[in-house]
């Protein structure tokens, strides 16, 4: 019969509006545990609260989240992958010059635009690694600056490597390497955390940028 609607016909808009319901809530959760997370920090951050503050049950926070550091993750894993892609993706750059880091040749557009890349991701998402700097102590990713540290130590480790190989220059030593590390990590987390705007981030880092790696060569020449 014509203009029946029958169940099925009836069931496909009631199950989208469900997705878009959830889709909602899920972000509405989200938003409202960043200002949680923000405020009080990881360890300090009530679920309670946050449910009270999206005007949903605990019930309905655990339909989308296994507990309180998988809320977190939503929250910041994707970004800190974003940023470990652009560093990935420079690291594998230089050693496909080869060439070139052996014989320290080495162009610093690669490394400035490398550094505006991570300028931009960081400020792209500020809150979410604001959340990761300074308030996810407690949870499975307050190291992750000492990961940054450790994927951009070996990266050295393997450059310094090829030039020496390539030289016969003495081996840079892995206390320097470590270090030096840790001053390019610091570098970029002492900017971020000081300035609040993002074009005067991006003024500086090419002057930090320029000064690590004329260090670096000279570390490198020197040893």
């Amino acid at each position: 019969m014509r203009g029946v609607l029958f169940p099925k016909e009836i069931a496909m808009p009631l199950k989208q509006e469900t997705q878009n319901e959830n889709k909602e809530t899920r972000q509405h959760l989200l938003e409202c545990a960043k200002r949680e997370f923000l405020e009080k920090g990881y360890m300090k951050a009530s679920l309670r609260n946050i449910c009270k503050a999206a005007g949903v049950t605990t019930g309905a926070l655990y339909f989308f989240f296994k507990d309180k550091e998988d809320l977190l993750a939503a929250l910041v894993e994707e970004p800190l992958r974003q940023l470990y892609a652009i560093m990935e993706e420079h690291y594998a750059t230089e050693m496909h010059n080869e060439d070139q880091v052996a014989q320290l040749d080495i162009a610093d557009d690669g490394d400035l635009e490398a550094s505006r890349q991570i300028i931009r991701q960081m400020y792209a998402n500020r809150e979410a690694f604001l959340l990761l700097l300074t308030k996810s102590q407690g949870s499975r990713f307050e190291n992750c600056l000492d990961e940054v540290v450790d994927i951009s130590e070996q990266q050295y480790r393997r450059l310094c490597d090829m030039v020496t190989n390539a030289t016969g220059r003495p081996r840079v030593d892995d206390y320097m390497t470590h270090w030096m590390a840790h001053i390019m990590v610091d570098t970029f987390v002492h900017l971020f955390l000081h300035e609040t705007e993002e074009r005067v981030a991006l003024k500086h880092v090419d002057a930090l940028t320029m000064y690590l790696v004329r260090g670096w060569m000279g570390i490198m020449t020197e040893s």
